[in-house]
């Protein structure tokens, strides 16, 4: 998997169940967002590598790997899921050094990828079609979920392995195969999936792992007709160009895009729990995450106490080095995002906000660390309010009345996620089945599971990822005609 040309490890393509060299021949070095300096060299793929990752995940349809049960696929998922198991630490370190996360939620991520395989495995072996009854009597009819093909799968920085997981678990049970394409930024984590995935002992063929600095390689991948379906996780702006390339050439898309979420605390909500579920929507993964509770939608009559509480709490937010347990924000994952998140952050005063913490580039850690920030005076028209930061930073919007609180969060683009904080349940009810999200907590927030289907609507994307349904995501039905009687029938009459 890696050479040793250099003092960092160097890393190869995997494609068709080989380390192999680039076609152009060209590596890029991937920068640790804490230190700020080079830690691992990936290959620049172009068109070619493209072509053959395609390639060897169509053969493998055709190959072993298609010719497989549901059972036996199973069985290969399982292994997998062990062997995760055994090397999450690892995994871990590897997405911390890659994006900057903290490890104490990466490695809690990394132990809960086997989860999803032993959930979907459990699926694969149970993907069964029905007997539709037929008005005639010389027929029997029944359907098959057959596999979608081969899936590019296009994944974020930001999660890397957990979001290539909600993707891989669900594609494996259905019997697809899959090109991977991982972000720029954190490409390692993806190739020491794919040693894993080879140790499990799938067919060649069936997990192809390609990287790139560059968009064309994502590009070509999009484009190439031997793909069936993208799954894509990333922002609205390159979702909607995908499913335009997609369309060409009529593959499928599954779009797990942004979001612009609200967390809504009623006057009656158990403050420090909603200030602590707050704090874990915003802050946690310096705010890097699409379900980032980036708007806070509070009660007028607790306002001023309710944010004066979570400034005391995000001030006093430890900042440093994410592989220390004692760490409770990382840096920002890239210089980029941070110019992004400044950005926002000046543009949200020049158009009235009020920023009541944070607002800048931690003192004394610099680098990629942005403070924790609260921006008050925010009304719902501003840019703050409407666009996805994707950093740690929260607007403050309050209301009066229910239904205000439910045009707030729902006066944007996005429909991804959406917090509920109430001490009354009929309350809690009502406004959860009237808020436009994909997924609600009540007195809860981030919290996801491999049962539980996710995923919005909008500017937020289309799809499932997760849950029993998410198979079906990456499967086509066909419907069987069978004629039992044996009698010649009129050719020219339908039916």
């Amino acid at each position: 998997m890696t050479l040793t040309t250099s003092d960092i490890p160097t890393y190869e393509l995997f494609i068709d169940g080989k380390w192999q060299s680039p076609t152009s021949g060209e590596y890029y070095e991937t920068l640790n967002p804490y230190t700020g300096r080079p830690w691992a060299r990936v290959p620049e793929s172009d068109a070619d590598d493209v072509d053959a990752a395609v390639t060897a995940a169509t053969r493998a349809l055709e190959g072993p790997w298609g010719q497989a049960t549901g059972f036996e696929r199973a069985t290969l998922m399982r292994r997998l899921a062990g062997i995760l198991e055994r090397d999450a630490d690892a995994l871990a370190e590897i997405e911390t050094r890659g994006n900057g996360k903290l490890i104490r939620e990466t490695s809690a991520q990394a132990k809960a990828l086997s989860q999803w395989l032993y959930y979907f495995a459990g699926v694969a072996d149970k993907l069964e079609g029905e007997v539709i009854p037929s008005d005639r009597k010389n027929f029997m009819i029944y359907t098959r979920h057959e596999p979608v093909g081969v899936v590019a799968a296009i994944v974020p920085w930001n999660s890397p392995l957990s979001l290539l997981m909600w993707k891989l678990a669900p594609l494996l049970a259905a019997g697809c195969t899959v090109v991977v394409k991982p972000s720029p930024y954190t490409p390692v984590s993806a190739l020491a999936l794919a040693e894993r995935v080879r140790e499990a002992g799938f067919p060649d063929g069936v997990f192809n792992v390609i990287t790139a600095n560059g968009a064309d390689a994502a590009k070509a991948l999009v484009a190439h007709r031997g793909v069936n379906q993208v799954a894509f996780t990333g922002s609205p702006q390159v979702g909607a160009s995908i499913a335009q390339s997609a369309a060409s050439h009529f593959a499928r898309t599954l779009l797990e895009l942004g979001g612009k979420s609200a967390q809504i605390v009623f006057a009656d909500a158990d403050i420090e729990g909603a200030v602590n579920g707050v704090i874990s929507g915003i802050f946690a993964a310096s705010g890097q995450t699409c379900v980032a509770g980036s708007r806070l939608v509070i009660h007028k009559d607790i306002r001023d106490a309710f944010v004066r509480r979570l400034t005391e709490r995000a001030q006093e937010i430890v900042l440093g080095d994410p592989l220390s347990f004692e760490t409770e924000m990382g840096p920002l994952a890239n210089a980029a995002q941070l110019q992004t998140t400044q950005g926002f952050v000046q543009r949200a005063v020049e158009d009235g906000a009020n920023v009541v913490t944070g607002g800048r580039v931690d003192d004394a850690l610099g680098g990629l660390f942005y403070r924790p920030t609260i921006l008050a005076d925010v009304t719902n028209d501003m840019e703050i309010a409407q666009k996805e930061v994707f950093g740690p930073v929260l607007a403050v919007l309050d209301f009066e009345h229910e239904h205000e609180a439910i045009a707030i969060a729902n006066g944007t683009d996005f429909a991804l996620a959406a917090g509920v904080w109430t001490n009354d349940m009929r309350t809690g009810h009502r406004v959860a089945h009237a808020v436009r999200a994909g997924n609600v907590w009540i007195n809860s927030y981030r919290v996801v599971a491999p049962n539980v289907p996710f995923g919005g609507s909008g500017a937020s994307g289309w799809g499932r990822e997760s849950g029993i349904d998410a198979v079906k995501e990456y499967t086509v039905t066909k419907a069987i005609w069978v004629e039992l009687s044996g009698e010649t029938r009129d050719p020219f009459r339908i039916g």
